[in-house]
């Protein structure tokens, strides 16, 4: 069970590891490490653990935060699949979302995502059937692409030293793909402006439009879920409720409440965290999960971030997009208000994704550039056990960090009626997509709520609300120091960051610090 540290359980003072955060990249780093006999300590900020896998529960209704479909667990030679069974000894079970997993609404135009890529393929071939040439060129370069990747991600657990020798070899294929935007690929491929928007309709799932992202990220969100879509059953809590008893039986610990106010440095060594409170524990091995920002920016004293030319680093990347969701509950059962399983990617008619993000840059007020509509309560099949005769919806946009600034000092449920005034325009907008795609739920919501990026900002600790962490441009990828190894001794990163965006990319970042810190082929591991 969770430990609150405002509760001052007995604890002890001394662990093996700690992990400051508890993000996925976090949770998965400290159970595999658990699973060699260390004793890992996991400290969380907040009331409730799991970062972008946790939920909430208001009027009684729960909502998952951050999980709304995963790919890969349907497939028998998957990583993920194998990883997520190692890290919850295999008590996590998934839920296939089914045949169709997204659709993408472009006006009045709806073009499915189907599982299987032969079947992703064909079904393309059937809305475009002229373009048999590109299509079949653009599922040669996603696999190609993914299959570059392994080395990519592979060099980054490698020991400095080695890393230095290895470097060139084992980035040079997939930097082919990561150093071109998604719109220079696609372009090279087609000149169907259709195409290509339907073929990025899944931009969202990265935060950024063809035109700005690196093609190498959309081949790994596209490659994720040709084997089709699946939702944890029980609930995307069921990932920390797994995982929390692999490091517990180890003699580690979950704590919440557990503000860390900074990482304690020895002889350019880490050696522990002191806490908000002034108590410090000690540990022979420091993780950071809370980003790279929030760790250099705010853990780390001044003097060393200036000796080791962190802020130099930090200048080289910029965070990812921001957003609203918007939670909705029903009084009905997914059965009886007819839910699917596919979400939906709903954009403008007019214009390319670019030009519809630019348009709503400019003023929110324009077209939102996109929605993503996903049915929780549809997906998991423990759903009406818990909650009978309810269901949920989740409704997510852009939303520029800029527009919710000026209360960013404010107090969480206490940001006054102009910031209430603002949510609710927003939430109506987004409530009039739903009714246009599901139009039998309208006069039907029994409650909702908006989340705002500084909603995000106060639960996760990004500096800018941001969702996926680190913004997925071409240049990212360039940058070598992603990577779990920093210039503090036995100081290590954990979380999205050093891999990329989504949950899929934070669990196997835990592998990649574990092996980093170990020395010890995981993969191996997982595949015995």
């Amino acid at each position: 069970m969770l430990q609150s540290y405002k509760q001052k359980y007995e604890i002890s003072d001394s662990f093996d590891v700690i992990c400051i955060g508890s993000g996925l990249g976090s949770l998965s780093t400290a159970a595999l490490l658990a699973k060699e006999g260390q004793k890992v300590l996991v400290l969380e900020r907040h009331y409730t653990a799991g970062g972008f896998t946790h939920i909430f529960k208001r009027r009684g209704y729960e909502w998952d935060v951050g999980i709304h479909y995963i790919g890969e667990m349907q497939r028998e030679n998957s990583i993920l699949k194998h990883l997520f069974d190692y890290v919850t000894d295999g008590k996590l079970k998934w839920a296939d979302m089914g045949e169709v997993y997204d659709r993408i609404v472009i006006g009045e135009e709806v073009f499915d995502y189907v599982k299987g890529a032969n079947n992703f393929k064909k079904r393309m071939l059937d809305y475009f059937p002229k373009e048999a040439e590109a299509i079949g060129k653009y599922m040669e370069l996603i696999f190609e692409a993914t299959k570059a990747s392994r080395n990519f991600y592979l060099e980054k657990a490698l020991p400095p030293l080695l890393s230095k020798v290895s470097s060139g070899l084992m980035r040079s294929a997939y930097m082919k793909f990561a150093e071109k935007t998604t719109l220079e690929v696609m372009e090279s491929i087609t000149n169907n402006p259709k195409l290509i928007k339907v073929l990025t309709g899944q931009y969202g799932d990265y935060g950024l439009p063809p035109s700005q992202s690196s093609f190498a990220m959309h081949a790994a969100v596209v490659r994720h879920y040709f084997s089709g879509g699946n939702f944890p059953v029980g609930g995307s809590s069921r990932i920390l409720e797994t995982i929390l008893p692999v490091i517990t039986e180890a003699g580690g610990a979950v704590l919440v409440s557990a503000d860390v106010d900074k990482v304690i440095i020895e002889n350019n060594k880490a050696v522990g965290v002191r806490m908000k409170d002034g108590k410090d524990f000690r540990a022979k091995n420091i993780v950071s999960g809370a980003g790279i920002m929030t760790t250099y920016k705010k853990l780390l004293p001044k003097a060393l971030v200036e000796k080791h030319n962190l802020k130099t680093q930090l200048k080289k990347v910029k965070n990812s997009v921001a957003h609203v969701c918007l939670y909705i509950g029903f009084k009905e059962s997914p059965e009886d208000l007819q839910l699917p399983k596919a979400n939906y990617w709903v954009y403008p008619e007019e214009g390319t994704h670019d030009e519809c993000v630019e348009r709503y840059s400019k003023d929110i007020n324009a077209e939102f550039p996109v929605v993503y509509v996903s049915f929780p309560a549809a997906k998991d099949p423990d759903w009406s056990n818990r909650y009978p005769n309810k269901s949920t919806v989740d409704i997510i946009t852009l939303m520029p960090y800029e527009v919710f600034e000026p209360w960013e000092d404010t107090r969480w449920k206490k940001r006054g009626e102009d910031y209430e005034a603002l949510k609710e325009k927003i939430s109506q907008r987004l409530l009039e997509t739903l009714y246009r795609l599901e139009p039998q739920l309208k006069g039907k919501v029994a409650y909702y709520e908006l989340s705002t990026p500084i909603t995000t900002k106060h639960f996760v600790n990004y500096e800018k609300g941001e969702i996926y962490g680190l913004s997925h441009g071409p240049d990212r990828f360039k940058n070598k120091f992603l990577r779990p190894h920093t210039p503090i001794k036995n100081l290590y990163l954990t979380g999205q960051d050093i891999v990329s965006a989504g949950v899929g990319a934070a669990l196997l970042s835990g592998l990649l610090t574990a092996s980093a810190m170990t020395k010890k082929n995981f993969l191996k591991k997982l595949s015995s």
